[in-house]
């Protein structure tokens, strides 16, 4: 058709135009692209098909004729098997671990760990479930009233809190803005340094340090399951003595009516790593004659470890967990690690996480070490979350249709928050 067609076409039409038609005159004949394999037929593939290894065949009673001593390939003969080289000295760059069924410390129970980058799949309910605890939402009223009293507060302290701020945002940089990274520790540091001049008011705050990179251990039993928490953690406030509890025994025997909160179908132990490699481990991280022995406040930097992204839900979960573990730690060193259904002197721990504007506020009271079963006393948790310091701090303004939407400088400083901040700093020395 396309050889008939073309002595109709003008000299001067475009081949181009002529739709089917080749440049030759002749149609376009669009067929798909064949691939042919090693036989010769239709394949799905991309290329060729390669031919499957040969398996190797051994038969009792005759040796196989290899090229072994030849040094080099022979066609015809078959390939050696080598053995493997063993070393006469020990070299850590090629070491190979035994199966994990010969190692000394195997265990058929397996044990599910929380560490620093587990991401709990339901977040706060999962550690509620974990550490058998009960929720209140806010801080206790012990610790609102001590944020409301102007008698505990720092001098010009809405202006030098501004300043911290600022420096953290605007001053502590070459470049034109800092990371979240950078000023979100900054500013911790900064906020800590502002309390920390409270210590001629209240001498007790010189009983405390600050300790970073500390290893923790606690391991406890839950249902069926054995559970460990271990790992580094945040900056740890230490005391030399313990934190008051916030609960009276009348309140912590209310708690056994509480229902713990499920979330059937999923498991409890999801996100959690499963080890059969193991060993029952409770160590606070310090040495027995550490002055400071007590846990008083953790803070935790969101953003702070670059291949760890954690969701809002599921940093307040690692910040409950470790509050837990840092309390269960410090109750095994005190009462010995046999259950104990209601400790004479609950453990308290506090957590304060932020990455830089918003802040999460954790209060943790151990109640109980028996935390096998779901009825008998619970441990209580206050949470108040998602706090903001201030709402913008920019280097430039934002600026939509001519009109300058947030000022640049740092606007909508909210003081309440620091307040609690304060708050927690004072707990146990006020």
């Amino acid at each position: 058709r396309g050889m008939m067609a073309a002595p109709l076409l003008s000299h001067t039409a475009s081949p181009a135009v002529v739709r089917g038609l080749s440049p030759h005159g002749a149609a376009c004949c669009r067929l798909p692209r064949r691939r042919f394999g090693v036989s010769g037929g239709m394949s799905a593939k991309s290329g060729p098909e390669r031919p499957k290894p040969r398996e190797r065949v051994e038969i009792p009673g005759l040796e196989m004729i290899t090229y072994e001593k030849r040094m080099h390939y022979v066609p015809g003969l078959a390939k050696p098997a080598y053995r493997r080289w063993e070393r006469d000295y020990k070299d850590p760059r090629f070491y190979v671990s035994p199966p994990a069924q010969e190692m000394p410390l195997f265990k058929e129970k397996p044990c599910y760990i929380y560490t620093q980058r587990t991401s709990a799949l339901e977040g706060v309910r999962q550690a509620l479930w974990l550490t058998k605890s009960q929720r209140m939402s806010g801080l206790p009223a012990q610790l609102l009233s001590l944020a409301d009293s102007s008698a505990h507060q720092i001098p010009d302290q809405d202006e030098r809190v501004q300043d911290a701020i600022r420096h953290a945002r605007f001053w502590d940089t070459t470049q034109k803005r800092p990371g979240k990274k950078k000023y979100g520790r900054t500013l911790l540091h900064n906020l800590l340094h502002l309390c920390a001049t409270l210590q001629p008011r209240h001498p007790a705050l010189g009983r405390r340090i600050l300790a970073e990179k500390y290893s923790l251990a606690a391991t406890w039993s839950r249902g069926q399951d054995l559970f460990q928490i271990r790992g580094q953690n945040g900056l740890l406030h230490n005391c030399m003595d313990p934190l008051p509890e916030l609960s009276g025994k009348q309140e912590v025997a209310d708690t056994a009516g509480h229902t713990l909160e499920t979330f059937y179908p999923v498991s409890p132990t999801i996100d959690l790593q499963k080890v059969q490699v193991y060993q029952e481990v409770n160590s606070t991280g310090f040495a027995a004659d550490y002055a400071y022995p007590h846990p008083h406040t953790l803070y935790f930097l969101e953003g702070a470890d670059d291949n760890c992204k954690l969701q809002p839900e599921q940093f307040r979960a690692k910040m409950l967990m470790f509050a837990f573990g840092n309390a269960l730690a410090c109750a095994h060193k005190l009462y010995g690690t046999q259950p104990q259904p209601v400790l004479d002197r609950p453990v308290t721990v506090q957590a304060v996480g932020t990455n830089g504007r918003i802040f999460q506020f954790l209060v943790f009271q151990l109640n109980t070490t028996t935390l096998e079963e779901d009825d008998g006393i619970k441990n209580q948790v206050w949470l108040d979350e998602d706090a903001e310091l201030y709402d913008f701090a920019k280097v430039r303004p934002l600026i939509k249709k001519k009109q300058i939407v947030v000022p640049a400088g740092l606007s909508g400083y909210k003081p309440e928050t620091f307040s609690k901040f304060l708050a927690l700093y004072l707990h146990g020395a006020v």
